[in-house]
């Protein structure tokens, strides 16, 4: 049994962990980071990385396709299945092997292993090679979230399948069933349309991304609709059985005229969530417990309520994401390095879904403004007013921004255009300092981008804007 001493011990070591270990080496601590599978978790191995990598094939496969409309003749593209998956494996491996050298170069110790806490300060690690005994002033758990199974539909890895087999890209199935409208089945569904498998995605909700704005989700589906993946919402799956070449499901509700439906696919993938990772931690033993669905309570500092234990990331709570417990891992780090004032306070964490065309978000949608008791002011600017949309073939999206009528505040913005995800930074940014529509649109925005569509949407929300027709004005209530 090796035995470990350590100012602080890591417990996982994804984008939250591996933040929280290296700030705090950078810091001056001796830090140890553990992990029961790869350096960088579920988010370089399985979730955020890979699902990009394949979202960029499929990118680049939609431009080969309408090549055409822009003037250039080429070939049908052929899907290599093998080099599409190795092209992921090559991204993945690269960005792993980053964190390992920043790990080197900063003294983080990561050893693989399985982790039980047996008291507050101390940690057995069962590796490959026996148990270790791990003694840390400071843990930090970071263990992350693993995808929700449904029992009734028992996961093979072949034919019903969860996000971590689907970016295997194992084969391609002619027919897929995605169950579940959320981030992941959508970007999953726009993987493998783009790759040739005909898509159906069930969503139990009257929407997709629900708790996105209902006007963006909305546009987002007619859009992937028009990309020939099906969409049935307000549709529940009852059933599904493995069959001869695949599974067969029974679904009803409004997709299906409100009667039951079977229908065969090849392949199914699950998407209905993502549980956190707090089993078998042993968190009784450090004086922890976790909440009926698993989360463990933190404060703004990260620190749960045994003063030297802190938790970050998905295990701590929505919104499930990973620059968030980046974040949070390089507050924890600071905290335990002596920074009291340190803490984790922002105004709005955005959203990403990356789907074709992108969907970003932060900030309030028009329906949570309402339900807050704003008076909305709202800016909408579309993608098909866009002179460089224009210029990239690109005429189906839209940029909103949600404004308070009274203080003209920016509350929210919501974008489903190509590049949102890089976008959506002016929104951060603007909700962080307290921008208002005016701001924004005063704000002179380079010409021709995206971006100033940006501007337009805020000008648009003052009946200012110059690219699209501005909206009437309201008449007041009782005007004749």
């Amino acid at each position: 049994m090796a035995e470990h001493q350590v100012d602080a011990a890591v417990i996982g070591a994804g984008p939250g962990g591996y933040h929280a270990a290296i700030r705090l080496a950078q810091l001056g601590k001796k830090v140890i980071c553990i992990d029961r599978d790869e350096v960088g978790g579920v988010c370089l191995n399985w979730g955020c990385i890979p699902t990009k990598a394949l979202l960029h094939v499929g990118e680049v496969v939609r431009h080969i396709e309408h090549a055409d409309a822009i003037g250039i003749k080429v070939p049908k593209a052929e899907i290599q299945r093998e080099a599409v998956a190795k092209f992921k494996s090559d991204v993945v491996n690269a960005n792993v092997g980053g964190v390992k050298t920043l790990f080197k170069a900063n003294g983080v110790t990561f050893i693989r292993g399985e982790a039980t806490l047996k008291s507050p300060t101390e940690i057995s690690l069962k590796t490959a090679d026996g148990t270790d005994r791990i003694v840390a002033t400071n843990i930090v758990i970071a263990t992350g979230s693993a995808p929700v199974d449904v029992k009734a539909w028992p996961r093979d890895r072949e034919t019903i399948i969860n996000s971590d087999d689907a970016v295997n890209v194992s084969r391609i199935p002619k027919n897929l069933l995605v169950v579940g409208g959320g981030v992941i089945g959508l970007e999953f569904a726009t993987v493998y349309g783009r790759l040739g498998a005909k898509v159906l995605v069930v969503e139990m909700m009257p929407q997709i991304l629900t708790g996105t704005d209902l006007e963006i989700g909305k546009t987002l589906g007619r859009i992937l609709k028009k990309q020939g993946i099906e969409i049935m919402l307000n549709t529940k799956v009852l059933s599904i059985e493995k069959v001869a070449g695949g599974a067969r499901a029974t679904l009803n509700g409004e997709g299906t005229g409100s009667k039951d439906e079977t229908r065969d696919f090849d392949m199914v993938l699950v998407a209905v969530g993502r549980r956190p990772v707090t089993d078998n931690l042993g968190l009784d033993a450090a004086g922890l417990k976790a909440d009926d669905r698993g989360f463990i309570a933190t404060d703004q500092q990260q620190r749960t309520k045994v003063p030297n234990i802190f938790a970050l990331g998905d295990v701590t709570g929505a919104p499930l994401l990973a620059h968030r417990a980046m974040k949070q891992g390089v507050i924890a780090a600071e905290v335990i390095a002596g920074d009291r004032s340190a803490a984790f306070d922002p105004i709005a964490v955005p959203n990403c879904v990356y789907t074709d065309p992108e969907v970003a978000t932060v900030g309030l949608s028009e329906e949570e403004a309402k339900a807050a008791g704003h008076e909305v002011r709202i800016g909408k600017f579309p993608l098909a007013a866009s002179g460089r949309a224009r210029t990239m073939n690109e005429s189906d999206g839209l940029l909103k921004l949600v404004g308070d009528a009274k203080t003209d505040l920016l509350l929210g913005m919501h974008i489903v255009a190509p590049q949102a995800e890089s976008l959506i930074g002016e929104g951060v940014i603007a909700l962080e300092m307290g921008a208002t529509l005016e701001d924004i649109g005063l704000s002179v925005h380079p010409h021709p981008t995206l971006t100033e569509g940006i501007m337009d949407a805020a000008e648009a929300a003052h009946g200012k804007a110059i690219h699209i027709i501005n909206p009437k004005p309201k008449a007041p209530v009782g005007a004749s």
